[in-house]
């Protein structure tokens, strides 16, 4: 390492959307502190998926190029930016729901200066969204109708690098392909971080230290709170999958709100299970996580269109006493979901689940709906699914079925595993300081954030504090 990299006053790790929004609410307050951010992956002009060439995942090496590198997970997914408080994890019952909303709009101008689309998802048709909430009340089930402000993939990544040459220009240190093993406490104080970079080594010795590692980071932060005891309680995690069906069966909902956010308490077990991340004309797609666990994900451009609309079905899980590896549970029903496809993500017909049959590739083929992941591998995702989470699945398609008809169609088609990792929530106070002086986690990694602007909210408000100090 070289010796630029010493008298730093704030190490970021993570280069995602929560540490962005960190240094730049620093430098935007005139902050002259020298900020030092520090990502696994690799700068945003370098980062390419080389799926989109050969066709297939090649599990790329050192790292995912999709999950890690400047703007996080964000750069290759679809770019929403939801618009409201009520959406995107609990960081509101942390600092207040107006504190919260009023960050949100600002973040939001911050997006916009750098390039964003202006035009907002969701606003206006107010009678077909009555419609829509009265069939989702019917069903049992609760619409959250959240204005979206939609980048589109290939737009995020010009917006990410207009920001990331600002922080460069600005003076803010970016190191990249350098990957955060350990923190260095001394008492209850951390002082720095531990750096590697294959045989290579060094200790970063800072004032302020910020985890914002993102839900990449989540099964490493767990680690960190249990060896150097910060001050944490158990964590949730998402299990369900990746939902496809045609354009046709979701237009009204598309153009009324373009996402439809549905909550459902299906019986019997009475689980949160809920729609995430919808792409209208969009495409389903894999990223791999450490030990080369493939996980299905959904993006959509902002031209580039398909003919069919995906979404995400998640089922919650909170875990009691004296379970305590949430994480490490949802990987191995990812493990096992690989082992079943071979190390690639599996794709069952909806009917075919009901009728209790695997799915073959012909019958694919013969469908109106042709999978957007070409390499999925079609077979029975319930022979790895937990069997409380496939219930709650079936149960929750059903009802959404009333909201929107022939969205449970023979032909619907479920891709698997889809898991959010979210670490364990990092207890903080309102200043968002932890039990160690100097460390603070942010983002989908403290457990108090899910997507693009809560993330990115939450950095607003350290970059805040950070500058008070």
């Amino acid at each position: 390492m070289s010796k630029e990299y010493s008298n730093i006053d704030i190490v970021i790790i993570g280069t995602g959307p929560a540490g962005i929004f960190t240094a730049l609410e620093l430098l935007r307050n005139g902050s002259k502190q020298k900020i030092l951010m520090v990502d696994k992956g690799r700068e945003i002009e370098n980062r390419s998926c080389p799926k989109s060439k050969v066709g297939h995942c090649i599990n790329c090496r050192p790292c995912c190029n999709i999950t890690t590198g400047f703007s996080g997970a964000g750069a290759f997914s679809d770019g929403k930016l939801s618009l409201s408080y009520e959406v995107g994890g609990d960081l509101p019952m942390l600092l207040g729901e107006t504190l919260v909303q009023e960050t949100i709009d600002y973040a939001d101008k911050i997006y916009l200066e750098f390039g964003a689309d202006k035009h907002v998802e969701g606003v206006g048709n107010t009678e077909q969204v009555k419609d829509i909430r009265r069939r989702a009340i019917q069903a049992g089930l609760k619409l959250v109708d959240c204005p979206i402000r939609h980048l589109g993939t290939e737009k995020a990544q010009e917006i990410y690098y207009a920001i990331e040459q600002h922080l460069l220009a600005s003076g803010v240190e970016l190191l990249f392909g350098w990957e955060c093993d350990d923190l260095i406490l001394e008492g209850d104080t951390c002082k720095g971080v531990h750096l590697t970079k294959i045989s290579e080594s060094v200790d970063v010795y800072a004032n302020q230290i910020i985890i914002a590692t993102g839900r990449r980071g989540a099964d490493w932060l767990e680690r960190k709170c249990a060896e150097h005891n910060i001050a944490h309680e158990q964590g949730t995690v998402d299990i369900g999958v990746r939902v496809e069906v045609r354009n046709e069966i979701m237009e009204k909902v598309n153009n009324v709100l373009y996402e439809s956010k549905l909550i459902g308490y299906p019986l019997p077990f009475k689980n949160k299970v809920r729609t995430f991340c919808q792409n209208p004309g969009g495409f389903v797609s894999q990223e791999n996580y450490d030990n080369d666990l493939a996980v299905v994900n959904g993006h959509s451009y902002k031209d580039l269109k398909s003919d069919n609309t995906n979404l995400a079905i998640l089922c919650s899980h909170n875990f009691t006493e004296p379970f305590n590896q949430p994480i490490a549970y949802a990987q191995k029903i990812g493990e096992l979901t690989n082992m079943l496809g071979a190390g690639h993500i599996l794709v069952q017909r909806f009917g075919d689940i009901l009728d209790g049959k695997r799915t073959w590739q012909k019958e694919l083929m013969q469908s109106n709906l042709k999978p957007t992941l070409p390499d999925a591998v079609a077979g029975d995702i319930t022979a790895a699914m937990p069997y409380r989470a496939m219930i709650n699945i079936i149960n929750f398609i059903q009802a959404v079925d009333h909201v929107v008809p022939g969205f449970a169609s023979i032909e619907t088609l479920l891709y698997s595993p889809e898991l959010k990792f979210y670490s364990n929530r990092i207890k903080m106070n309102t200043d968002l300081n932890t039990n160690i002086n100097g460390l603070h986690c942010l983002g989908d990694s403290s457990g108090w954030t899910r997507g693009l602007m809560m993330a990115s909210v939450m950095g607003v408000l350290m970059g805040r504090k950070l500058n008070r100090k």
